[in-house]
C-alpha cells in the first residue's frame, strides 16, 4: 500500500482455511501422472515437455552478419580511414552461401545472417558505407570510421551451445518455445498425455443455450453459463475435456455419472451440487465412491470448495476404509494411483466458479500435468498465484471482509484501478469486464490512492 492502512480486527470464523492451507493440501493429494507421447512440433502448443531437450548443435552454427552490410577487417580499415581512401569489394556473400577468405586490403559485400568470410572481424551496416564503382566497374566502399571488435556479428553458439539443456521437462510448450525447438531441428517433441477431465454440472434449474429460448425460460430457470467458462479454461490450460453435460438432481444419476467419468478420466471437475442442500447429491455420491473434504476457504468469491477421489472399477470395495482418513484431512495419502479419480467440486455461483477455478484447480492441473518452475513457466507465490504487480487504486473500498477478497478491477488509461461496481459473485459480468483481480488481505480496506496488489488475467490464464 502506499499509505499503511491498519487492519480490521475481525476474527476468522472457525474452520475457514487459508488460500495457502488449501493449496497445499491439494498439491499433497497429487503427483504428476505416468506416461509419455511424441507429437509433431506444430502440433505441441499447450503440451508440456517429458524430458529435458539438449541440443546437438550450435546456435547460430556459424558466425555470421546481424546487418546488410560490408564485412571488414578492422585494421585494414582502420589505415584506409586515415589515409581516406576507398576499398574494393572484392566479393558478395548473401545468405546461405560461404564465401572465401576476405582478400587483404578488400571487404566484401554481406547480408544479414550470411557467414562471415575468414579474415573479417566486424561489420559495417550500409547505411553508413559510401558504395561507388572505378573507372571498370569495381564496386569500392568508403567508410568514415572504424567499428568496434565483432560489431554486427553474432558468433557461433552465442545464443545456444552443443549440449545445453535448452527446454527442461516439465515446461508448458507455446509459440516461443516451438520457435526454439525448431531451432534445433527437432520436427517432434517427447510430450506428457493430455490430463483427461470430464465436465458437468447438476441442477435441474440449469437449461443448455439454445435449447430454450429466453422468452421461453421457465420460471426459476437459467441458461449453463459455468459449462462454457469451464470447458473453455480446462482447454487454455492443456486438457482433454470430456463435457458430459448436466446430470439430473438425482442420486442415482449422479452416482452413474461419478462412475463412468472416473473410468476413463483424471479428473472430475463439476460446479454446484456440494453444499448441504438436500438436492444437493455429489457429496454423498462421491463419499460413497470414494473419499472427499469439504472445505471452507477463507476467500471471497469462492469459499465452499471440494477435493476427494473416485475409486475405478474393482477399487470400490477400498473406498470405506479410505474415506475416514480423507474426510480427516488426509486425502493426500490416497495420492495418483491407477485406481482413483481424483475429483475437484466448484461453487455454484458462477463468479465463485471462476475465481475458484484460477485459485486451486489451475495449480492442480499444473501439478497433476507435471509442469515445472523451469523456463517459460511464471513464477508462483506460496499461495500458487503469479507475482502481482502495485497499482493506485482509483476507488474506495471501506468495508474490511474477514475473508481474503478477490475484486475484479482492470486498469484505466491513467494507470490506475478501476472497479467494478458490483461484486457479488453470481454477476458473471464482473469477470467479463475485469483484467485482473486486486489481492485484498482479510480485514483490510482500499482508501483512493492507496497502491494494491493486482495480478493480471493473463498471468492466470496463461
Amino acid at each position: 500500500m502506499s499509505h499503511e492502512v491498519p487492519a480490521v480486527p475481525v476474527p476468522r470464523r472457525p474452520g475457514l482455511m487459508s488460500l495457502e492451507q488449501a493449496l497445499e493440501q491439494l498439491l499433497s493429494a497429487a503427483q504428476p501422472l505416468g506416461g509419455q507421447q511424441t507429437v509433431a512440433t506444430l502440433e505441441a502448443d499447450g503440451r508440456v515437455l517429458a524430458q529435458d531437450i539438449r541440443s546437438a548443435l550450435d546456435v547460430p552454427g556459424f558466425d555470421n552478419s546481424s546487418m546488410d552490410g560490408y564485412a571488414v577487417n578492422r585494421a585494414e580499415l582502420a589505415a584506409a580511414v586515415a589515409a581516406g581512401q576507398a576499398l574494393p569489394v572484392s566479393q558478395r556473400i548473401p545468405a546461405g552461401q560461404f564465401g572465401p577468405v576476405l582478400q587483404p586490403g578488400s571487404v566484401a559485400r554481406i547480408f544479414t545472417g550470411a557467414p562471415l568470410p575468414a579474415g573479417a572481424d566486424a561489420v559495417v551496416m550500409q547505411e553508413e558505407v559510401e558504395a561507388s564503382l572505378d573507372e571498370q566497374g569495381q564496386g569500392l566502399a568508403r567508410f568514415s570510421s572504424v567499428p568496434e571488435p565483432s560489431a554486427f556479428i553474432r558468433r557461433r553458439g552465442e545464443d545456444i551451445r552443443l549440449g545445453d539443456t535448452v527446454l527442461p521437462a516439465g515446461t508448458r510448450l507455446g509459440p516461443a518455445e516451438l520457435g526454439l525447438a525448431a531451432s534445433l531441428g527437432l520436427a517432434e517433441l517427447p510430450v506428457r498425455p493430455r490430463l483427461r477431465v470430464a465436465l458437468f454440472s447438476t441442477g435441474d434449474e440449469l437449461v443448455m443455450p439454445g435449447e430454450v429460448a429466453p422468452e421461453q425460460m421457465a420460471p426459476g430457470a437459467i441458461y449453463n453459463s459455468n459449462r462454457y467458462f469451464l470447458a473453455v479454461l480446462l482447454k487454455r490450460l492443456g486438457c482433454e475435456v470430456s463435457d458430459l453435460g448436466i446430470v439430473p438432481d438425482r442420486r442415482e444419476a449422479t452416482l452413474d455419472a461419478l462412475r463412468q467419468a472416473a473410468e476413463s478420466h483424471d479428473l472430475i471437475v463439476t460446479s454446484g451440487g456440494v453444499s448441504v442442500g438436500e438436492e444437493d447429491h455429489v457429496k454423498p455420491a462421491v463419499q460413497q465412491l470414494g473419499g472427499l473434504d469439504l472445505w471452507q476457504i477463507a476467500i471471497k468469491p469462492g469459499k465452499p470448495f471440494a477435493h476427494g477421489w473416485i475409486a475405478r472399477a474393482g477399487q470400490v470395495g477400498q473406498a470405506t476404509e479410505s474415506t475416514e482418513s480423507a474426510e480427516a484431512g488426509k486425502v493426500g495419502e490416497a495420492g495418483n494411483t491407477a485406481g482413483r479419480c481424483h475429483f475437484v467440486g466448484l461453487p455454484g455461483n458462477p463468479v465463485s466458479s471462476f475465481v475458484t477455478f484460477l485459485l486451486l484447480v489451475r495449480p492442480l492441473l499444473q501439478r497433476l500435468q507435471g509442469v515445472s518452475s523451469g523456463l517459460g513457466i511464471v513464477p508462483v507465490a506460496a499461495d500458487g498465484l503469479p507475482p502481482a504487480i502495485f497499482l493506485p487504486a482509483h476507488f474506495d473500498w471501506p468495508r474490511a471482509d474477514r475473508r481474503r477478497e478477490f475484486l475484479r478491477a482492470r486498469r484505466n488509461a491513467a494507470g490506475g484501478l478501476d472497479l467494478f461496481p458490483n461484486q457479488s459473485s453470481g454477476v458473471l459480468t464482473s469477470v467479463a469486464w475485469c483484467d485482473g483481480l486486486v489481492d485484498l488481505p482479510a480485514g483490510r480496506t482500499i482508501a483512493r490512492g492507496d497502491s494494491v496488489p493486482f495480478i493480471p488475467m493473463a498471468a492466470l490464464l496463461g
